[in-house]
This record gives structure tokens, sequence and C-alpha cells, in this order.
């Protein structure tokens, strides 16, 4: 005969809830095994002279569930060497919240042993009776002590378990805070069903933890959210409102756009974007994310129109390049210091490229980029593979040799060339001193605003137009303007 273990469900509630199949099996077991003594049944089951034993004694032995349960899992599993049916009675059903029994479905095969999952009645019965639930309007259920935000999903009913004390109750206010108003109305339960000791107390979320209902009968519910601007930091919410956009129930200007169109818009935010960061203005780093998403949101909703891609094809590409990209994270090579990191992140792109078809090094550059940063990606390029000047100073000489030709030139097209040249070489001189080209050009531009603006203030002051002062005079208030910004 097969090696078995029967699990059944000791119910919600006392004796009244237990099925009259566990009744029966009771009856005519030498011997049932308990996760825990820690149930309403467990009297009537002793006051019946059911033989039982427990597992109570070994959440003494470890720090964490997790190797309580595993530990459960290997005695019963063991058993079933020295009888053939072992019957493992544990708290509610034994498909809801119940890790064990998870771990003998995983585990039993491997030990030829058959899982019998018999039934039993879930507090979930219950919890939708006391809590008017009808899980078809969407009902989730979690564990308290491994919650995370981004599983949340506020429009569904949400029923929290394993909430046994208040620093358990803490960890879930936080959690909850990131996706609920702090004064969002919820629900403590403790022993739904259970005659004597029901509670039920409704209080704000920030006051979950500053009550003392806490046992291991206790779970939290949370209402599905009425007020949808508690949607408003969902990404599925933002993906509903773009689409909306684009419907023909939309936006005018929204439904007209096109990739082509909407270039200007992408290369614009992700300048202000920078600019926020040189400001260090954080208030306005969120906004300009925020314009840079929608810019990325608009393009993934119209290529998903185009039936081409949608945005969630775009994250899990990304997801993907991610994990392969960083293997000394997701995988068994090794990165110590930022340096090998970025030359793992290129050798890894020259894999993936292998088989493209391309005649030059260069054609990995983008074609989109501006010229300034071709120019820099195009010296990149070429010092990866040793065409390179040997020191910063070799690069200084190319520069005085292309100013020196620049005054030689006579022509038109000759000065333009000549231009072109020095301009090129000085993206190699910022290279050479790890200077990002842009960004440096970006703060001289701001350098040069913040100066002018001076001139023209100093003007006003005056009564007269820009034009109007002399040289000499804009010189002085120049310098003025570089000593107040040296002063500052």
């Amino acid at each position: 005969m097969k090696k078995k273990i029967v699990v059944v469900g000791l119910g919600f509630g006392d004796e009244t809830a237990l099925p009259i199949g566990t009744v029966a099996l009771f009856s005519r077991s030498e011997m049932i095994w308990l996760r825990t003594e820690k149930h309403p049944a467990v009297h009537w089951i002793r006051e019946k002279g059911i033989p039982f034993q427990t597992f109570d004694e070994v959440y003494e032995m470890f720090s964490d569930f997790e190797s309580v349960y595993q530990e459960i899992a290997q005695r019963l599993l063991q058993l079933t060497e020295m009888q053939e049916i072992v019957v493992y009675a544990v708290p509610g059903h034994p498909m809801v919240a119940e890790r064990t029994v998870q771990l003998l479905r995983q585990l039993g095969p491997q030990y030829g042993v058959e899982i019998d999952i018999r039934g039993g009645g879930s507090f979930l019965d219950i919890a939708f009776a006391r809590l008017g639930i009808d899980p078809i309007e969407g009902f989730m259920m979690v564990d308290g002590n491994s919650l995370r935000p981004e599983e949340i999903n506020p429009r569904l009913h949400i029923l929290i378990g394993q909430v046994y004390d208040r620093i358990v109750a803490s960890d879930i206010k936080l959690t909850l805070m990131e996706v609920y108003p702090d004064d969002y109305e919820i629900h403590v339960v403790t022993a739904l069903g259970i005659e004597g000791m029901e509670t039920v107390h409704r209080l704000p979320l920030y006051e979950l933890d500053r009550i003392d209902a806490f046992t291991d009968l206790t779970s939290i519910y949370i209402p599905p959210v009425s007020d949808e601007q508690i949607l408003y930091r969902r990404f599925d919410y933002l993906t509903q409102i773009i689409a909306h956009l684009r419907s023909p129930e939309g936006c005018p200007w929204d439904r007209k756009q096109t990739h082509q169109s909407l270039l200007p818009y992408l290369i614009e935010e992700a300048y202000e974007f920078i600019e926020a960061v040189h400001n260090e203005d954080v208030d306005a780093m969120m906004d300009e994310l925020g314009d840079v998403l929608l810019q990325v949101m608009l393009h993934a909703q119209i290529a998903k129109e185009e039936g081409v891609f949608d945005i969630h094809e775009v994250i899990q590409g990304l997801n993907a390049k991610m994990i392969r990209r960083h293997p000394h994270v997701f995988g068994e090579e090794h990165a110590e210091t930022a340096e090998e990191v970025k030359q793992n992140w290129e050798e890894i792109k020259r894999k993936e490229r292998q088989g493209e078809e391309t005649s030059s090094i260069l054609d990995e550059i983008s074609k989109g980029l501006p010229v300034l940063l071709q120019a820099f990606e195009q010296h990149k390029k070429a010092a990866k593979v040793g065409f390179d000047w040997d020191k910063k100073e070799d690069v200084l000489l190319k520069v005085e040799e292309e100013l020196a030709e620049l005054r030689k030139a006579e022509t038109k097209e000759e000065q333009e060339e000549e231009i072109g040249d020095l301009l090129f070489i000085l993206t190699s001189v910022a290279r050479m001193y790890e200077v990002h080209p842009e960004i440096a050009l970006w703060k001289a531009t701001q350098k040069f605003a913040r100066r002018f603006r001076y001139l023209e203030d100093q003007a006003r002051k005056t009564g007269r137009k820009l034009q109007e002062i002399p040289m000499e005079q804009l010189d002085e208030w120049w310098e003025e303007s570089k000593q107040q910004e040296k002063g500052e």
C-alpha cells in the first residue's frame, strides 16, 4: 500500500465547524497530528479522547516561520516510514494560508508519499459573511509577514493574514501607507466565527499599531477604494489614462500625435529634467520625470494601436536586459568596481550584437543623437580599439593645431571646415578629462545666461537700452557678475 499523508482542516472555529468526514476520520484514527494545539476545536478533540500530538515544540526551535514549517513537513514525511497513513490536521482549510501543506505537496512525490488533501471550513467563509465581501468583485489574500506595496491592488477586497502582534502590524501599516491615505478606514478582525472571542475594530490606517488586539487569529481587512485619486499612484491607472486620451472619446491633440511629431517633446522634456538636476530642485525633478514618462507612455500607446508592441513588452524587455547585463548581481559573475561593471556591460552588449551586419564599430552609434554627442561617441568608440592619444597634453596640442589652421583659413568653406574640426577635437578633450561635453556646454550656457541677465538688469537701472551702453561699461558689469558668483 502506498504511503499517504491525509491532510484535513479544523475549520475556522470550534467543533461545530468540523466537517462530518473529518469527525469520522478522527474517530477511526490511532493518532492524529496537529500543527498546533492553539485552536478552539482541540478542546473537543481532547474531550472525545481522540489521541493526538502537536508540533508546537518546533516553534521554539527556530527563529523564523519558514524553518518551522520545513521541519514540520520533514517530520511528517519521516512518520510515513513507520505508518502507512498519517493524519495531519491544520487550522482552517488546508489550502488557505497553510505553508506546511504547500511544502508537503512539493516534497511528497520525492519521498513517494501521496498527499491527500481533504476539506475543512476556511476562515474565509466566515470572513466573507461577517465583512460583507463578495469575492466576485475582486479579492486577494496576502501574508502580513511578506507584504509588499507593489502587490497591493486597492481596487480589490484585501484580507491580510498572520497579523499576530503589533510589530507585524506596524510593518503592515508602513507598507499600506505607500498605497492608501493615512486615514483610510480598515478593519482589524480576530477569531471570526468563534463565539465569545470574535472582535472587529474599525479604525483609520495610522492607528493600526496603536491598539492591543492581535493574536494568532487576527487579520486585517481593507475595503476596495471608491476615490479614484487613491489610484493616481498606480502604473496601470496611468496606462488607462493614456489609452483614454488616445481614444475617440479622448483628447484631439493626443489623438493626432505620431512617433515623429512627439520627438521634439521627448528631447525638450529630457533637457528640462537635466536642468532640474543641475538646479538641485527635487520638486522640478519629480515633475519633469513625469513629463518624460508621459512621452514614453504616449509612444508605447501609439505602438500598441499599430500592433507593434505595448508598454508591458517595453518593461519586459527592460527587465530581461537588466538581468542579462548584471550577471554579477543575478548570476555567477563577479564585479567589485564600477569600472568592472562597465567593462562587463560593454562586453555583453558586444556579444548581443554578434551576428548583426555592421561594417564599422561606428555603426553602433545612434544616428538620432545630437551631433555633439555623436562626435563624443565616435571618439569613445575609436579609443576602445586603440585609436587614441597617449596623454591629455597631446590632444591639447591638437586643439592648438586646429586653432592655427582656423586662423589661416580664408574662404567660408575653409573656415566652416576648420571650426568643425575644432569643435570635434574639443569633444575628445572632454573625454580625456572625463567630462561629458553636453553637460559641460549646458553649464556654460547657464553661466552665460546668468551673467548676461545681470548686464540687462544693470542697463535697466540706468534707464538705457543695452545696445546704448559702451562696451567698456558692459565689460565692467560682466566682471562684477563674475565676482558676485564667486562670493556666493
